[in-house]
């Protein structure tokens, strides 16, 4: 039997952890189906760690682009494939062979106005309609997604699957004393400091979370540092200007793309980690924080609660007085940063890319028999 996988996101942050994961634990798991890996000409060689099941197919079609609707079906048909495993929600309506599609989130109907034009709102809603009418089964990452998913599109409940995300397992490795002084001495981090890591697109909501740290300061430790870890900061400078606005040029840092193991040092040298996203589909940065053993405020809205499971402090995400208490708290309290810390930790221990993956692999089985 052959399978294919869409992997031309491979080096996509998010969904290319999702789908570096997924080839990964799928290597271990099955030795016998064949798997084509459809990629970019320049990703061929990532195929090297994997089994000799597996084989790379390069293609040129670029993603959320009218040749992928064409280029796609036509190198799945010549690759003889049974099932081909869309991870992302665009599942061109010409495909012949049984199918899986994952749909991550609803954030462009949620948020149409973070696309960059209203043909890109229609291109991301048509596609998410043909691929939940087409798809043999939908695949999503939380419960929360799963009922945006239903209210958008009319499929029955039960062809959408709900399977979690995990964590790299880099994050659940005992801390690396070396690393986390060559990190504090590099980034001259000698006051403490809450952190935010993710990409810095609007609904990730960091202008409140700025306007909070401001208010925080004044509310509790004046030696307070905020650091925000994203690419592409200078696609938004309201940032920037938020940060002069509120005087805080001084104690508000920005810090470009780092490498998971100085990533895990940050979380770990961390005196609170703050996520007041408005919209996830599932959310890694705070699992990733809890894992570290650092104290997580985060959003009481779409997925993040259900993904926290009771060991983060939880806020209204527009509520800026609310987001400044909480980093307080979790900055000052010891017998709750206690807490939180322990909950956070067996939280983080619950989601495995292992069984996830296990549970996706059962379903390309049962979708192509």
């Amino acid at each position: 039997m052959r399978i294919a996988i869409d992997a031309r996101k491979l080096r996509d942050f998010g969904i290319g952890t999702y789908i570096r994961n997924i080839l990964v634990e799928l290597s271990r798991l099955d030795r016998d189906t064949e798997y084509v890996v459809l990629c970019r000409p320049d990703d061929v060689e990532a195929g090297d760690v994997l089994g000799r099941n597996f084989r790379m197919v390069p293609e040129t079609a670029a993603p959320y682009s009218i040749a992928e609707q064409f280029k796609i079906p036509l190198s799945l048909a010549r690759e003889g494939v049974r099932l081909v495993h869309e991870p992302h929600y665009v599942l061109p309506p010409l495909l012949r062979c049984r199918s899986v599609v994952t749909i991550h989130d609803c954030i462009h109907l949620m948020f149409p106005e973070y696309l960059p034009n209203r043909l890109a709102y229609y291109y991301a809603k048509g596609s998410m309609w043909t691929a939940s009418r087409k798809a043999d089964r939908i695949l999503t990452v939380s419960e929360a997604s799963k009922k945006d998913i239903l209210r958008f599109f009319n499929v029955a409940p039960e062809k959408v699957e709900v399977i979690y995300n995990a964590i790299d397992e880099r994050f659940l490795a005992p801390a690396n004393a070396e690393r986390m002084n060559l990190v504090r001495q590099r980034y001259q981090l000698d006051h403490p400091f809450v952190l935010y890591v993710g990409n810095i697109k609007p609904h990730k909501n960091i202008e409140r979370l700025i306007d909070a740290f401001g208010r925080a300061r004044n509310q509790g430790p004046d030696d307070l540092k905020l650091i925000i870890i994203g690419d592409e900061i200078s696609k938004y400078p309201a940032l920037r200007q938020s940060v002069h606005r509120h005087k805080l040029d001084k104690h508000v840092r920005f810090l470009g793309f780092q490498p998971m193991e100085t990533l895990a040092a940050f979380y770990r040298l961390a005196r609170a980690f703050v996520f007041p996203s408005l919209y996830e589909g599932f959310g890694l940065p705070p699992l990733e924080a809890m894992a570290c053993g650092t104290p997580v405020v985060t959003s009481n809205v779409s997925s993040l609660p259900e993904i926290a499971g009771g060991a983060a402090l939880l806020v209204d995400p527009y509520d800026e007085e609310a987001i400044a208490s909480a980093i307080v708290r979790a900055v000052t309290d010891e017998t709750l940063r206690a807490e939180l810390i322990e909950k956070g930790v067996q939280r983080a221990h619950t989601f495995s890319w292992t069984q996830s993956v296990k549970k996706i692999h059962d379903i390309y089985m049962q979708v192509a028999r």
